[in-house]
């Protein structure tokens, strides 16, 4: 073998072990299983995602062919989340009427196509009425719909809630009519009827290893801490309160960013999440953009009352799905945990749609650290970068002595 043939060689061997290295950049890896045809999916372990970076950026996915070759496989990801579809139907108010009982405000749906939820709109404020809404087809013969519901609305200097919205089972008639038990007439501005289609997405319950409460007698303040198992996409939490009585009370959601020691101790930082008011009336859930945190801190303002009797907790999360296309035969690899990643850029981005809607699901092993375990008996000769450069390096050298050579023949 000539001297050109030789170097040649040896330039060759050192691309391959840089094409390995690609995968040593990642500390976590997890062989992929049951690959059998072109798209697949994997559901992300919330485990997985506390340990990526929080844009979801340093996740690949990589393969060795039997050549020795690493090639990498495109994926889109995904989260399951909830999707409502509202539907406005057109309505119009067409009589007030009282009696004894008090206000009848009845209202038509042209079309008398189903619907789920209205939408009261006052021209007034603090109220309390627990109202009545009956449907008809004919305005002759009524069917109760909702009984006893409870509409609020509360404005002053502390507060600005209102509870307005009449939510109920699907119902398709062509009249409704609303009974405000009250002596003066309501100011109702108008009602938007909706036909409300809710596909729930799928959700990761999380366990809460540790629950702090205390009560702040200073701030008038409940403050309740919650830790995680480990750090997971936190996108939902639903709050139980126990008493039985009605209560409203603005609350606020935060999450530890991070912690900083100083010479008094350790100081905590926290980043706000959400707020909102927790109340007697509705599901005291909320709801906000998924986040990756282990400990969520709530704070409930009591004001002059006595603080909530809390009876339980439910924390999570959208599930994350890696919608993955394999076109090249490889024992191939999920890897993660790389803070110099940078967002991947794939041609399927720009051709979701033609994405099969369920491809079959293939299942993760067990997670491996890189730092401890090799993937596969084909990983890199030289894992020291030292001796990858020096190698280069020479072959640099020969090269360029190779070349001046020829040029001193010539």
């Amino acid at each position: 073998m000539n001297l050109k043939a030789k170097c040649c060689t040896l330039l060759l061997f050192a691309m391959h072990s840089v094409s390995y290295g690609q995968m040593d950049q990642y500390k976590y890896a997890r062989p992929l299983a049951g690959i059998n045809g072109q798209w697949h999916q994997v559901i992300l372990p919330a485990g997985i995602v506390g340990k990526v970076r929080g844009d979801l950026a340093d996740l690949r996915i990589y393969g060795i062919t039997e050549n020795k070759d690493t090639v990498e496989a495109p994926y889109l990801l995904l989260q399951k989340m909830d999707q409502i579809a509202e539907t406005e139907i057109p309505s119009k108010l067409i009589n007030t009427v009282q009696n004894e009982r008090g206000y009848y405000v009845t209202f038509a749906l042209g079309s008398g196509e189903a619907i789920s939820l209205i939408k009261l709109v006052f021209g007034q404020d603090n109220f309390d009425w627990k109202i009545q809404l009956e449907g008809s087809q004919d305005q002759q013969e009524w069917f109760r719909v909702l009984a006893d519901y409870r509409i609020l609305s509360i404005k002053n200097k502390l507060t600005d809630f209102q509870f307005t919205d009449l939510i109920f089972p699907m119902a398709s008639y062509r009249y409704f009519r609303l009974l405000i038990p009250n002596d003066q007439k309501p100011d109702l501005k108008k009602a938007i009827s909706i036909r409300q289609e809710d596909l729930q997405g799928e959700v990761d319950l999380f366990p809460i290893v540790q629950t702090r409460n205390s009560k702040i007698t200073p701030t008038k303040q409940t403050e309740v801490q919650l830790t995680l198992e480990s750090p997971v996409p936190v996108s939902r939490l639903r709050i139980h309160v126990t008493d039985k009585f009605d209560y409203y009370r603005p609350v606020m959601l935060s999450y530890l960013a991070d912690s900083v020691k100083t010479q008094q101790g350790w100081k905590h930082n926290y980043r706000r999440l959400a707020s909102g008011t927790l109340n007697s009336l509705g599901k005291n859930e909320f709801n906000f953009e998924s986040t990756i945190l282990q400990t969520l801190k709530i704070t409930i303002e009591n004001q002059d009352n006595q603080a909530l009797n809390l009876g339980g907790f439910e924390v999570k999360g959208f599930v994350h799905k890696l919608m993955v296309r394999f076109t090249q035969p490889a024992n191939y690899f999920l890897v993660y945990g790389n803070d110099r990643a940078t967002v991947p850029r794939y041609d399927i981005q720009q051709f979701a749609a033609k994405i099969p809607d369920n491809p079959p699901l293939i299942t993760l092993g067990n997670e491996r650290q890189r730092s401890t375990t090799t993937l596969t008996e084909t990983l890199p000769l030289f894992q020291n970068k030292i001796w990858l450069w020096s190698i280069m390096a020479l072959i640099i050298g020969i090269l360029g002595w190779f070349t001046l050579s020829m040029m001193q023949k010539k």
